[in-house]
């Protein structure tokens, strides 16, 4: 077992220049530099795949895929092996609602020295709900579709949206396992990362990490909210004392949405990233809320993603301290003073993006990506990084 202290200068593990105060960082115009966290790290050594005593933790990376996306998934894994996994060798499942080609086995296997587990999703966890009426679910997706909204007509992202919602963590392959991190088809991560990130979750107790933070189409999500209130009023005791009530519900950045929403910000964790502790999702909170919303029918009436489902939950119920942001990309010019007056503590580099958003750290360990970019697609685009308003009602911790 090897741990390391962290010595930080500018943000930035240096060896051999004397350390100054841990998690300082030096503005570079609009830019911050990005170091390790503070505190003991567990570094790579007897983290290989075949040490059955290594200081791997119940966790593994976790993703849901079909065969025709493995060559996405095969890109994605390399990314990640490259930065990260080839160093703590932590287990991959994938999951299916039908099975597993020997090809697609035989594939991603081949990008890891680590062990792979193939999971076929079970038909009750997949199949729409008895409770759905076929009809309404129909003319719901006619209606959504001519409104705009993206998969609305698309029953297989419907059922996806529920599973990461509120099934993926009741398979029986998961059952001893806490700690995931999804990963997704065709994402890319560009920082190296030189400490066991679930380790890091556990030892500074952690339940749930992000890189982007969004505004959600307020059309998708009509009632969610509406939903969620008649909840709290049935359990007021589970709102936790330090949430996050104020992001959820703020009405100032984006007006128009929280009027659409019926009260709901829309901001919400892109959940395609996520490193999370289970034990959130398995609690009776979450579980009780899940069921409502699950009997309320919006996952196929209306199209509720697993993300603002999440996040809505993560803001209410969970102590907020515990959510942690995995980098520190950029400040807006109009928000950097505001920024830089909070306690900057502990970030992260990992780089990310999911078509078409960036989470791209000022790091020497990042390559393929611009220091600061949010989006290389259009500028409308930019409106929709939700980071402000979480830095405002809750910090970077």
């Amino acid at each position: 077992m090897t741990a390391a202290k962290h010595s930080d200068l500018a943000g930035l593990s240096v060896s051999g220049v004397k350390p100054i105060q841990t998690g300082a960082l030096i503005k570079r115009g609009e830019l911050l530099l990005t170091g390790e966290p503070d505190g003991v790290l567990w570094r790579a050594d007897e983290y290989a795949a075949d040490n059955p005593n290594s200081p791997r933790i119940n966790a593994t990376l976790l993703s849901l895929v079909r065969n025709s996306e493995l060559d996405g998934m095969v890109q994605a894994m390399q990314d990640l092996e490259r930065t990260w996994n080839h160093k703590f060798n932590y287990p991959w499942t994938f999951f299916n609602d039908v099975p597993f080609t020997d090809h697609f086995k035989k594939k991603t296997q081949e990008q890891t020295k680590a062990k792979c587990n193939y999971e076929i999703i079970p038909k009750e966890h997949w199949d729409v709900p008895s409770w759905i009426n076929d009809a309404l679910m129909g003319e719901s997706a006619r209606m959504l579709t001519e409104q705009g909204t993206q998969y609305a007509n698309v029953l297989s992202y419907h059922k996806m949206c529920r599973w990461n919602s509120g099934m993926f963590y009741k398979h029986p392959a998961l059952a001893n396992t806490r700690y995931y991190w999804r990963v997704e088809p065709k994402v890319h991560f560009f920082c190296d990362v030189d400490y066991d990130i679930f380790r890091y979750m556990q030892d500074h107790n952690k339940t749930y990490g992000f890189t982007i933070n969004l505004y959600d189409d307020p059309i998708s999500i009509p009632t969610l909210w509406p939903e969620t209130e008649k909840f709290l009023a049935a359990h007021p005791e589970y709102l936790h004392e330090n949430n996050a009530m104020d992001w959820v519900t703020d009405s100032e950045r984006r007006p128009a949405h929280n009027k659409k929403a019926n009260g709901y910000s829309t901001c919400h964790f892109w959940s395609n990233f996520e490193i999370a502790d289970m034990e959130v999702w398995r609690s009776r909170a979450y579980e009780d809320y899940f069921n409502h919303l699950d009997r309320a029918g919006g996952f196929f009436y209306e199209r509720w993603g697993d993300a603002p489902v999440h996040s809505i939950a993560l803001g209410l119920f969970e102590d907020k301290s515990k959510i942690h942001w995995w980098a520190w990309p950029y400040t807006y010019a109009t928000f950097s003073e505001r920024l830089t007056n909070l306690n900057i503590v502990r970030f992260r580099d990992i780089g990310y993006q999911h078509i078409p958003y960036f989470n791209c750290p000022n790091s020497p360990k990042c390559k393929g990506c611009q220091t600061g970019l949010f989006t290389d697609g259009e500028k409308f685009l930019f409106e929709e990084d939700c980071r402000p308003n979480w830095f405002k009602y809750v910090g970077m911790g």
